[in-house]
Formats: structure tokens, sequence, C-alpha cells
């Protein structure tokens, strides 16, 4: 595999640990700033919320900028945040930190998993892809834990400031490694944006984005609110989050491996046996969370499935939109992140109803047995047509 890949991996592990960090330090952040838990948990969203608006933006902005550029200003960009977030006081600035920070977070993503699927031939794009993710896996595996251990020892701004200062190695991966891959790259004629924009109007493009969201929606609103579970409902001291959350992680990492290996021939044993125990995993979860033997082999189990299950769609997203190869990315990144944003805010209003904190995880099973459905009725729809056609 070549080189850029790496690069572009190294990068995005600096920017999956920001994005998941805040799952083990928002008891910390809405002590030290005075907010709820729930309203902390705002800053995921927010996040999230910024990178469904950012991946189109950012990659329409840069259409015609040479590669490499778009990404080392994405990271320049992406550390000025963290160190503005690390020195304020305020939750609002914060909040806007973290926002812009996605932006710039979007912009580097939609354009690395667009670029990722040209390095490689066609039939090895899903392994190209999972080397690309293994950066944000190896974040919960590595950057979370660790950034957590960090935070709740040295304080939570600590870890911003860490952050800041590992965009300096990212960005000079990325400058020496994306060199030739972005001469390719920019040699192949796109079409315009209008005719990109126009990808979105395909029913297969639609489905794979609607099946990103809802699945990705799940993972994040259990996720974002699995400190709380593990200390309060499994009764485990604060050491246990990090555990919890090197067990998420490395279930990620081995889920990502194994669809990248099957994504690019079998994509439907992938969803169609990993979507229904996901499920069933998710309903688990809510039932033995108060039993920490259980609840911890079930992190893991679930982060296997959720990010095999999800990264096996990001695929199908690149796959169904071949036709917007500026664009693609953008959708994939916008997609996922879309339930990455609406996911914490049902989880934040699931935990004031009578579910409690377990209300996260009813929510994820709800939605991935939505995605389930609408899976099945697109395979049926499906046979019809060919059935029809013959």
């Amino acid at each position: 595999m070549p080189l850029a890949l790496y690069a572009l991996a190294l990068a995005i592990f600096v920017m999956g640990t920001s994005e998941f960090i805040l799952a083990g330090l928002l008891p910390a952040i809405a002590t030290d700033l005075d907010v709820s838990i729930g309203t902390a948990g705002l800053l995921t969203s927010a996040f999230a919320g910024a990178m469904v608006i950012g991946a189109p933006l950012m990659a329409a902005v840069s259409h015609r900028w040479p590669p490499r550029l778009t990404l080392v200003v994405c990271l320049h960009l992406f550390a000025g945040c963290h160190i503005v977030g690390a020195l304020t006081p305020d939750f609002s600035l914060l909040l806007a930190t973290r926002a812009l920070s996605a932006l710039a977070n979007a912009g580097f993503l939609a354009v690395a998993l667009s670029r990722a699927t040209t390095l490689v031939p066609v039939d090895q794009r899903g392994r190209a892809l999972s080397i690309l993710l293994s950066g944000t896996t190896i974040a919960t595996v590595v950057g979370v834990p660790a950034g957590t251990l960090i935070g709740t020892t040295l304080g939570w701004r600590t870890m911003f400031w860490l952050l800041a200062a590992l965009c300096v190695p990212a960005a000079i991966g990325v400058l020496r490694g994306i060199t030739s891959a972005a001469t390719r790259v920019g040699q192949a004629v796109s079409p315009g944006l209008r005719a990109e924009f126009s990808q979105l109007r395909r029913p297969r493009v639609i489905l794979a984005m609607s099946l990103g969201t809802l699945i990705n929606g799940g993972t994040f609103a259990a996720f974002t609110f699995l400190a709380p579970v593990v200390t309060e409902v499994a009764g485990l001291a604060e050491g246990w989050i990090s555990a919890a959350l090197v067990m998420f992680g490395v279930g990620a990492f081995i889920g990502v491996a194994t669809a990248g290996r099957l994504s690019d021939r079998r994509p439907g044993v992938v969803l169609g046996l990993g979507g229904p125990l996901l499920l069933a995993g998710w309903i688990a979860s809510a039932l033995v969370a108060s039993f920490p033997v259980a609840l911890i082999v079930l992190v893991f189990v679930q982060g296997f499935l959720s990010f095999g299950v999800g990264s096996t769609l990001i695929a199908q997203v690149l796959h169904a939109a071949s036709g917007a190869p500026t664009m693609g990315g953008s959708y994939a990144t916008a997609a996922l992140n879309i339930g990455a944003a609406a996911g914490p805010v049902l989880g934040a209003f699931g935990l004031t109803t009578r579910a409690g904190l377990l209300a996260p995880f009813w929510i994820a099973a709800v939605l991935t047995g939505i995605a389930l459905i609408v899976l099945l009725v697109a395979a049926r729809r499906r046979e019809d047509e060919t059935a029809a056609a013959r």
C-alpha cells in the first residue's frame, strides 16, 4: 500500500482522538465550565454537525486546490482551534472552537477519503479505506484512553494542548507522504461541481448515506454517554472508563480490519450478518449494563460490529458516488456525521426520560433497527425490479 495512506491515517488518528476524547472528558469539562453532562454532550454534536456542513462545503471550496494544500491548511486550522479551546474559560467559545475544528476535520477527511480510493486498484479500495480508517480506530484504542487518563489527572485542557502539538508531525507526514500521490490524482479529469452534486439524486447514494447515518447515529448515541454507564450503572471506578474505551477501540480496530478485507467482494455478507448482530448487541448492552464483566465484553463486541458495518457503508457510499471523485468523500463524511450529530442529541434527550443512563443504548437499538428495515425493503425492491426486468 502507498506510503501516502499511512500519512493520512496518522493525521486522522489525531483528529479522531479529538473527536472521540470527549466521551471520557465530559464529566471533567462539565464540572470545570459549570454545565450539565447533557449540555457538555453538545460539544460532540456541535463537532459532528459542523462536519456535516463542512464536508461538502470544504470539498467544494477546495475543488481546484492541490490536495496537499487542502490537507495541510485543514491541519493548521484544526491545531489553532485546539489552542483557543485550551485557553478559554467560556463554554460557548469552546463550543464554537469545536465547530470550527470540525470544519477543518471535515475538509481533511473528505479529501483523504476521495484520494485514498484513487491510490489503489478498484478491487483494493475497501482495504485502502480500512488503512485510512485505522487512524480513527487506533485513536479509540490508544488516543482516547490515554487522553482520558491525561485529561482526568492533568486536566482536560492539557489534552487539548497535546492534540494541537500532535498536528505538527501529522502535517509533516502529509507533506512528505502525499507529494507523489497528489501529482497522480491531479492528472485525473474530474467533472464539474454541478455534475458531482447531481449524484445525490441517485437512489443508491441516498440509500448508502441513509444507512450510514442511522448506524453511526446509534454508535454515537451509546458511545458518547458510555462513561456514566460504566461508573454509575455498572458501579466501576473511574479508571474503568479508560478500560472500557480501550475495549471498544480494540473491537473497532479489528472490525475495520476484518470488514476491509470483505467489503470489496462481499459487502452484503457484512451488512446482512453484522447488522442484526449489532442490533442484538445494543439490546443486550441495555439489559446487562449493571453486570460489569458482561458490559465490558459487550463494549468490545459493539466496537467490532459498529465499526465493521460502518466502514463497509463508507465504502458503499464512495462506490455509489463514483461519479463524484471530488465530492464523494464529502458525501460519506456528511452521512456519517449526521448520525454522529444526531446520536448524542438523542442520547442527551434520553437521559431525561425514565430510561435514564441506559436510554442511549435503547436509542442505538432503535436506530439500528430502522436501518435494518430500510436495508430489507431496499433489497426486496431490488429483487422485484430484477424479476420484472427478466
